[in-house]
């Protein structure tokens, strides 16, 4: 299957005349014919119905050009994403995580690291479940984890980075969200929301404070669900300090308890790029300098 051949089955589809497609094409109407009876022919399926009237979509030929469309629309972004880059830089740094939220400094770092190497992209990739899986198939090149999470991967580097504490997220309007420290205590006949994929460490705050028989709970399957539960006030949750967008629209106040989260950065160990190690170097500085920044 060729670009062209894609082209020309999409332009029928819209035109359902081959005379009308050719022409648009700017092809003879014997070639565009046969380029679609090739790809016919290829997929082993009949897309286009022929008649004196013209041409009309099979219904196997209707959702195969659906997906077609969309792939030369993917196809096109790819193209224009190339040229993009060819133009600009000479190298490119993807960057891993679960959120946008997990690596608060990122955009600073950025902009720092453009001034140093303006012709090496940073490019950010959020992977809310499959990052892991993209890092260890060499298809990103840092990966935002918990140091929990690295103990027994191979062919890596681990850059601590910050230590992130356990906070409970409240409506601003709750009477929690005028505490300076949350407690046990002041959660006992509150219904806290818990699951979705959380860290070890969050998990054994939660089964401690479910295990007094005090708090209610239920389980929400994603932080964006949480989040949204939260503000429909149908509880309140524990979070890793990470997570905060710092928008603004929820109250994060810190928990009283001693656990907390390694957040580091994972590289191969076979990558020694010095713009790999330049952008990591910015990251941890910005962090160790981020004293009084809630985490």
């Amino acid at each position: 299957m060729t670009t062209k051949q894609i082209d020309y089955c999409i332009e029928l589809s819209r035109t359902l005349n081959f005379s009308r497609a050719a022409e648009n094409q700017f092809v003879s109407q014997p070639t565009f014919s046969y380029q679609i009876k090739l790809l016919e022919d290829e997929v082993a399926f009949t897309i286009f119905e022929r008649s004196g009237k013209g041409a009309s979509l099979t219904p196997a030929g209707a959702q195969f050009v659906s997906f077609l469309a969309g792939m030369r629309e993917d196809l096109k972004r790819a193209v224009e994403q190339g040229q993009n880059f060819s133009a600009k830089y000479k190298d490119s740094i993807s960057i891993s995580l679960m959120v946008r939220e997990a690596l608060y400094f990122l955009p600073e770092a950025m902009r720092l690291f453009a001034k140093e190497y303006p012709d090496v992209q940073i490019v950010p990739k959020f992977e809310y479940e499959n990052g892991m899986d993209g890092f260890l198939k060499n298809e990103t090149d840092i990966l935002f984890a918990l140091k929990e999470q690295t103990r027994l991967l191979p062919g890596i580097a681990v850059h601590d980075l910050f230590e992130s504490r356990i906070y409970l997220i409240a409506r601003r309007e709750d009477a929690l969200a005028k505490k300076n420290r949350i407690t046990e205590e002041d959660l006992y006949g509150r219904t806290l929301m818990v699951g979705g994929g959380s860290p070890q460490a969050l998990r054994a705050v939660q089964h401690r404070l479910i295990a007094t028989g005090k708090i209610g709970y239920f389980n929400s399957p994603d932080h964006d669900t949480t989040r949204t539960n939260v503000a429909a006030e149908r509880g309140v949750c524990l979070a890793p300090g990470f997570l905060n967008d710092h928008s603004g629209q929820f109250a994060w106040i810190p928990f009283d308890c001693e656990e907390s989260f390694s957040c580091v950065l994972c590289t191969h160990r076979d990558d020694g790029r010095k713009p790999l190690s330049a952008f990591i170097a910015i990251l941890k500085k910005l962090y160790s300098e981020a004293v009084a920044f809630p985490l």
